[in-house]
């Protein structure tokens, strides 16, 4: 077969023939994204909105265990008091200011790095997106917006990844407990590593994690206004 690897049309051939799509190790999640994308693709005809769609079907996916994470962080904020003190005591000795930490996380039964989890169970999605993007040719110079015309490639001005950047610096702003001296340095130092990974990748994934940002944000906004 010498035409593009378009699945229907491999399928058409023979169903093996769809075997010579290699989505790499993370095909088992790329396939059905595809899929997934190329059904929302036939209302909204821009695999962009597609990729927003999507972002907001994982939001959806993850959102029980999204709301653990935020009851998990906003427990740890409360606990922000008896860090400080902890701190203030300890601040010569920092051997045992971290035994101590770890002893009252341990006594009032949060985990200082929950809030991470949601991100972490994410990162298998976004690296299957990733070989999707690469592979696919039904997202190579499929065109988004303005400045963005080809998903497959990176963005030419970094506009993109520098508000991924952003939105995700606000959002861990937003969730990060006071007090925490790791969790602090580790929020402030991720947005800025994770821009100068970012501005070289399709723009396609940058905009998929834009928008899980962008999200992320508003829930965090629903839920404080909830109090």
């Amino acid at each position: 077969f010498l035409g593009p690897k378009v699945p229907e049309k491999l399928a058409a051939v023979t169903p093996s023939a769809k075997g010579a799509i290699d989505y790499g190790t993370f095909g088992i999640i790329a396939v059905p994204i595809l899929k997934v994308m190329s059904f929302t693709h036939r209302f909204t005809g821009n695999y962009g909105l597609d990729i927003i769609l999507l972002a907001l079907l994982i939001k959806i996916v993850f959102f029980p265990l999204t709301q653990k994470s935020q009851k998990a962080m906003k427990e740890m904020q409360k606990l922000g008091p008896e860090i400080k003190r902890l701190q203030q005591k300890y601040k010569d000795d920092r051997e045992r200011l971290n035994r101590e930490l770890m002893e009252l996380y341990r006594r009032r039964r949060v985990n200082p790095f929950s809030g991470c989890l949601p991100l972490l169970l994410q990162l298998p999605v976004f690296f299957a997106l990733y070989r999707a993007l690469l592979v696919s040719i039904e997202l190579r110079h499929a065109p988004f917006i303005l400045w963005i015309r080809d998903l497959s490639d990176k963005d030419p001005t970094y506009i993109t990844p520098l508000l991924m950047g952003a939105t995700m610096f606000l959002q861990q702003r937003m969730t990060t407990p006071e007090g925490d001296p790791q969790q602090q340095k580790l929020m402030t130092f991720m947005p800025i590593i994770f821009t100068f990974l970012f501005l070289n990748f399709p723009s396609g994934l940058v905009l998929y994690w834009l928008a899980t940002n962008v999200m992320g944000i508003l829930h965090q906004l629903y839920v404080n206004r909830r109090g």
